[in-house]
């Protein structure tokens, strides 16, 4: 069953604040209502799984790695009316006009990703994704050190706030990050 027009959705927020639990929810639906649903996700974040996209509490569902947004194009099955990418903010640029490419096709994209890095900064095409996006959602986590909203990623070294300069791609959960309010999230320079 094709969509009558495509669109963009966006869920967005730090670690911990259930972005892959929400897109796992919409593509379950998806799937409820008999729609052809393909889910990707970056080779890079093998943290759980290469083959699914796991949630930090647990839950999961089958997805197919690929290193670059053409790698999309060239598994996209004909049937597909459904697309959703998981922490589409390590893909690469070309992730943008491909979302554009599927919607315009009357495909459904769903994508999920952090908004801002470990510095508290624009995430790589995340900015771009969300301006284009016809629905954005933006989910919060709960900050470690007050209990207030957190919308950013703390990054941790051996305990202590990562330095600006670190690398910006760390793939890692709990041992190395943390959800914070704008208040305590710490960027030494």
């Amino acid at each position: 069953m094709r969509h009558h027009s495509g669109t963009v959705e966006v869920i967005c927020g730090s670690m911990f604040c259930g972005k892959t639990e929400e897109l796992i929810r919409r593509v379950r639906r998806a799937v409820i209502a008999k729609q052809k649903v393909q889910v990707f996700k970056p080779a890079i974040d093998d943290r759980y799984s290469i083959q699914h996209i796991t949630s930090h509490n647990g839950q999961n569902i089958d997805a197919q790695a690929v290193n670059t947004a053409d790698e999309i194009t060239q598994l996209l099955r004909p049937e597909t009316t459904v697309v959703a990418v998981d922490e589409v903010q390590f893909l690469d640029y070309a992730i943008v006009p491909l979302t554009g490419t599927l919607a315009a096709r009357g495909i459904r994209v769903i994508l999920a990703g952090l908004d801002l890095d470990f510095r508290g900064e624009p995430f790589g095409s995340m900015p771009e994704l969300l301006a284009r996006a016809e629905d954005v959602t933006k989910l919060h986590a709960i900050c470690v050190v007050c209990g207030e909203q957190a919308s950013r990623t703390q990054r941790l070294v051996n305990g202590q706030p990562a330095n600006f300069n670190d690398p910006i791609i760390m793939v890692g959960a709990q041992e190395v990050y943390e959800p914070r309010c704008r208040d305590h999230h710490i960027v030494p320079r």
